[in-house]
Formats: structure tokens, C-alpha cells, sequence
């Protein structure tokens, strides 16, 4: 049983979906983000403050390869940037389903406006940086992508459903009887 990734920028819905998926589906659920700051002993925030974006995305790579090669039967929510480097790419790709979760700038800005615990969002213009970031990663996120969910206007349930309607059938067999 191959697990379920889920990619997308920060404010779609990745541990919140994540969580209610595995509960659906009766799989584990990893949190990618919570294993680095278990390794680590520090917040993702603190991470970048004390060490810089280029030290976290090492440690984020490092933690997807040991988390990806390690289980199975598992929803793993990836952090944001996760589709930065190739190698996670294909470490996602190699050991699981990827299921982008598509939100666009004017959701992520109405979702993320108030959230002050996100490092990269730590500016005067955040709208700008949103849509910036995003345009970025959009390529990225749909190349790690077996599947592609949107999110705008739409209940996490909702979400759920869509992914696991969009499924391949051999992995909802899979599921049912694990």
C-alpha cells in the first residue's frame, strides 16, 4: 500500500486534510513539519530564525527520505517548500501518491492574513509575497503531482472526498481492506 503525500503552498489545508484523510482512510499520519521540529527540538519558525531557510530545506530533505523509505500506509502532509529540490520530488513520487492541494493567492492571502507563525511571511507585503511565492512553486507543485485537488470555497471534507475519489482504484482497494 503506497502512502499519500500531500504538497501544496502554506494555508491549503496539507496537516488539516491530512489528518482527516488518514482518519477516513484508517492509515497513520505524518506531519512532516512535526518531525522536523521533534528532531530538531525547536519550532519551523526558530529553525529559519536561528539557521536560515537553507538549513531547514537540509533537514526537510533528509527527514522526507528517512519518513518516505521508512513507512507505509501512511498521509503525510509535506511542508510548502518540499518540491523545492528534486530529490524530494522523487522521493515523493518513488514512494507515494502525490495529491497537490491547489489554492490560489486570494485564498491563501485570506487564510494565512493573520498567521504570524509562518517564517516567509514575516514582510509588510504579504498578498505580495503570497502571490509571488506561488507563482513560483505552482510549476513545481503540479510536476510532484500524481493528482490534483483544488481547494478554493471548499470544506476540508470536501477536499477528503475529492482526493479519495480521485484515487487510483488499486490504492482505495488497497485501503478498504488493509
Amino acid at each position: 500500500m503506497p502512502n499519500i503525500s500531500l504538497v501544496g503552498f502554506m494555508g491549503s489545508g496539507k496537516t488539516t486534510v491530512g489528518r482527516l484523510l488518514a482518519r477516513q482512510l484508517r492509515l497513520d499520519f505524518i506531519d512532516l513539519d512535526e518531525v522536523i521540529e521533534c528532531r530538531l527540538n525547536m519550532r519551523v519558525e526558530e529553525i529559519f530564525s536561528r539557521f536560515g531557510e537553507g538549513y531547514f530545506r537540509s533537514v526537510e530533505s533528509q527527514v522526507v527520505r528517512d519518513v518516505l523509505s521508512g513507512v507505509s500506509n501512511a498521509v503525510i502532509a509535506c511542508g510548502g517548500g518540499a518540491v523545492l529540490r528534486d530529490d524530494n520530488v522523487e522521493f515523493l513520487r518513488k514512494y507515494s501518491v502525490v495529491v497537490y492541494l491547489r489554492i490560489s493567492g486570494g485564498e491563501a492571502y485570506k487564510r494565512l492574513v493573520s498567521c504570524d507563525g509562518r517564517p516567509l511571511l514575516k514582510v509588510s507585503d504579504r498578498r505580495g509575497v503570497i502571490e509571488s511565492l506561488l507563482r513560483f512553486r505552482e510549476p513545481l507543485y503540479l510536476r510532484a503531482a500524481h493528482i490534483v485537488v483544488d481547494v478554493d470555497g471548499r470544506s476540508p471534507e470536501e477536499v477528503v472526498s475529492s482526493i479519495i475519489n480521485s484515487l487510483p482504484e488499486e490504492v482505495v482497494v488497497g485501503v478498504r481492506t488493509y
